[in-house]
């Protein structure tokens, strides 16, 4: 039996990175799918526009900034895909993870926070003025969208009575948390885009700032960072899948392609509202994540509290 769970978790290591980038890959290319529809080229060529960029990019040289600390820099980028892959290795697929920890929401939130040091280190290590105030708006954005995904991670827990996020799944076999605590889901489908500098929370990489974090990274360099920001927003969709939607839990279909399934309903509804929205401010957002989003899921967290002393779930 232990040889045979060694065998799974070395094919689950090798699966979930795989999906995870075959995911990113249609979130990019869906991305481009809206662009070229609002610039009135031809959608037909979105699929493959991605992989055309890519290659683009991977022919460039890196750039070389006199003065850059080319190290941390580059410990920076790196860390974005990185921090995106280990956050969607505690996500269940059909009932089973990766690593199915008892503390996976810390360590999915943790992750997150990983991915914080990464994009502040690729906008700070550039030695760059416009990469240096790209790394700020990150920084402002987080901590204005940090506490309410915070706890709306938490009220996922708190109702299911577990940090283990395949106990989350389990508990909803009654009601998907989506219909109990729609605010913490709403919530965290903001702070999803928010965090993997998705439109319309883009303002850390805005034109305006000639890029800001990613301004100065080119070549395999500005691949890896692109990368990361496409594969941690498909690692926070998967998260929703056992957070709120009840995990694998579907009728006919195993629970794994229940699972796939939403996660890419999830996605695809992300990168529709990105392009359909226009670019926040960071400093706008700030007020409404502090003022408006925070009051709203700490009284869901609230309202869940009371149901589970209530004996209501």
């Amino acid at each position: 039996m232990a040889d045979t769970a060694g065998i799974t978790n070395w094919w689950g290591l090798l699966a979930a990175p795989a999906l995870l980038a075959a995911l990113a890959y249609a979130a990019a290319a869906g991305s481009a799918a809206l662009t070229l529809r609002a610039s009135g080229g031809p959608v037909s060529s979105a699929p493959a526009a991605p992989a055309r960029e890519a290659a683009g990019l991977l022919l460039r040289r890196p750039r070389t900034v006199p003065g850059a600390d080319t190290l941390l820099w580059r410990a920076g980028i790196a860390t974005v895909p990185v921090a995106a892959v280990m956050a969607v290795l505690v996500v269940p697929l059909g009932g089973r993870a990766v690593a199915d920890l008892s503390i996976g929401v810390v360590w999915f939130n943790a992750m997150e926070v990983l991915l914080w040091g990464g994009m502040w280190l690729a906008g700070w290590g550039a030695n760059s003025v416009w990469g240096l105030v790209g790394g700020y708006r990150y920084l402002a954005q987080g901590l204005s969208h940090e506490l309410p995904h915070m706890f709306a991670l938490t009220t996922a827990a708190l109702g299911a009575g577990s940090l283990r996020v395949s106990d989350i799944a389990a508990a909803q076999q009654d009601a998907w948390f989506v219909l109990v605590m729609p605010v913490a889901f709403a919530v965290y489908l903001v702070s999803a885009l928010a965090m993997s500098v998705r439109p319309p929370f883009d303002h850390p990489a805005g034109a305006d700032a000639a890029g800001g974090a990613a301004a100065e990274p080119a070549g395999p360099d500005r691949l890896v960072l692109l990368a990361g920001r496409h594969l941690m927003l498909a690692a926070a969709a998967a998260m929703a899948v056992p957070l709120f939607l009840g995990g694998g839990a579907g009728p006919l279909l195993p629970g794994w392609t229940w699972s796939l399934l939403k996660t890419a309903a999830v996605l695809a509804l992300l990168v529709w509202v990105g392009g359909r929205l226009p670019t926040v401010r960071m400093d706008r957002f700030a007020e409404v994540g502090w003022v408006v989003l925070l009051p709203l899921v700490l009284l869901q967290a609230l309202a869940v509290s009371v149901f589970v002393v209530a004996g209501w779930m």
